[in-house]
């Protein structure tokens, strides 16, 4: 079995606040000569304000540098190097820079680390470091110099944020003809977003504190999925010791994305893989829900993990297909699975209600060679049952799951698909005792594949989830004898 496969099956698995705006933390911006003095003492001359987070965890004392990307006479855009001092992101890996003029034009921000620098580890439970011990999930560990992130946005928005994904964007947007022009990044940009499964304008989003969330106010399944995207290069660290720190993970993806505009679909046995990220990023949304609290929060990673076992299926399909690498133009990877990303589900309300009311029950049997769904039903409206036959490439220890949405809550109203979050399945080798389960964050996915079971006999139900933290009572139990 190859390594996205063991770790899935291991698992079970086949916003920060508002940024706040520093000014540098005490550092001069500009370089001291004399047109500085005369700007501190109001002169009329224009500046904009770029904001942003540096965030894979929290990135402490970083040092930033900004440029305007200026296009030459052949239209091939580039920065504009000035003489400037760098800014420290602060201990929210929050920054802010300064620039001369008018927001005008495109900004390329870039972060790099030297001694001072620390990134807090955001993979539970800990970060594994070469030659060095662990770091508990939370604390801050060292970076090597090595460590760098960029990224590039409209001055007109005023937010840049620096992740490795939008570091992989910009590498992918100075291969084309016109360098680093507003065309290629906005472009790229979307790309790296359908590589990972990623709704459109995510990239955008300032990622939450992963080792924070039950003190973030708001954070939609959308931002989580970013956070834990980024979080997924550092623990690829932790699964794979060909890895020895998170500089080497980002350089070898960095690499395959300048050489060839893209980045290995299943690895070649030295290569990063993106299904080896995807993977990871999986399990992470699993591990993080044993660190909160909050019941919405730990509803949304649910959705997180389901969205990546999800795309790593259409990963896995695609290598299957064409037994290629990702295209450049990030098409094989927005299939109707990414975008179930920009469902309505992703931005369910904060407040957790507590509500008892319950939406209504769905099922599947597993019996034979044919997967028929049953329903617990309502008073007022049944779900229609269907019926589909088994492919021959389901493995034997696997069981294939199907059913219908509910139309209807308990209580005889109306259930939109809109108010549908997505489903839970729980299963065990006894119908008593379903002590597993498998988070679904999508409400049009009707099937669910679930693997690597043991001999024996295993006992299915589902539950429906409404985007209030309602969830339904559980559906007829089912089972299947592997």
């Amino acid at each position: 079995m190859s390594y996205c496969g063991k770790t899935l099956s291991k698992h079970g698995l086949l916003s920060l606040p508002a940024v706040i705006l520093l000014s540098g933390c005490g550092l001069d911006i500009n370089s001291g000569d004399s047109t500085t003095a005369a700007q501190s003492q109001g002169s009329e001359e224009p500046t904009v304000a770029i904001a942003g987070a540096a965030m894979k965890g929290v990135i402490q004392q970083g040092l930033v540098t900004a440029n305007r990307l200026i296009s030459d006479k052949d239209g091939y855009y580039a920065p504009q190097r000035q003489a400037a001092k760098p800014v420290l992101t602060a201990d929210d890996g929050s920054y802010e820079w300064r620039l001369r003029g008018k927001a005008d034009s495109w900004a390329l921000v870039e972060l790099q680390a030297d001694s001072g620098t620390r990134m807090i580890c955001d993979v539970a439970p800990q970060c594994e470091q070469n030659s060095a011990e662990p770091v508990a999930f939370g604390q801050p560990m060292s970076l090597d110099s090595n460590f760098s992130l960029r990224g590039a946005g409209d001055l007109r928005l005023e937010t840049v944020n620096l992740t490795p994904l939008t570091h992989l964007a910009v590498a992918l947007a100075e291969r084309s003809a016109n360098g680093l022009s507003p065309d290629s990044l906005s472009g790229t940009y979307q790309t790296v977003e359908g590589w990972f499964g990623l709704a459109a304008g995510s990239l955008r989003l300032t990622p939450p504190d992963l080792t924070r969330l039950d003190e973030a106010d708001s954070v939609s399944a959308d931002a989580l999925q970013v956070a834990i995207a980024n979080a997924a290069f550092l623990a690829l660290v932790n699964n794979n010791a060909q890895w020895d720190s998170i500089s080497e993970v980002l350089t070898d993806a960095t690499i395959q994305v300048a050489e060839t505009g893209q980045i290995s679909l299943m690895g070649d046995g030295t290569n990063v893989a993106l299904a080896d990220l995807i993977t990871v990023a999986a399990v992470q949304a699993a591990e993080l829900q044993a660190t909160v609290d909050s019941s919405i929060i730990s509803q949304r990673l649910g959705v997180v993990q389901s969205r990546n076992v999800h795309h790593f299926k259409t990963v896995a399909d695609v290598y299957e297909d064409t037994d290629t690498s990702v295209a450049e133009t990030g098409e094989t990877a927005n299939d109707t699975t990414e975008g179930s990303n920009n469902d309505t589900t992703t931005d369910t309300t904060d407040d957790n209600t507590g509500s008892t009311e319950e939406t209504a029950g769905t099922g599947g049997d597993t019996t034979g060679d044919t997967i028929a769904d049953t329903d617990t039903g309502t008073d007022t409206s049944e779900p229609t049952t269907t019926e589909t036959t088994v492919e021959e490439t389901i493995p034997a220890n696997a069981a294939l799951l199907s059913w219908t949405a509910p139309l209807t809550r308990e209580n005889g109203d109306s259930l939109a698909m809109g108010e549908i979050a997505g489903f839970e399945v729980v299963y065990g080798t006894s119908a008593e005792i379903l002590d597993q389960n498998l988070a679904i964050g999508d409400a049009s996915v009707d099937e669910l594949l679930v693997d690597e079971l043991t001999e024996g006999t295993w006992y299915f139900a589902i539950r429906t989830l409404d985007t209030d933290g309602n969830r339904s009572r559980l559906s007829e139990v089912v089972h299947k004898q592997i």
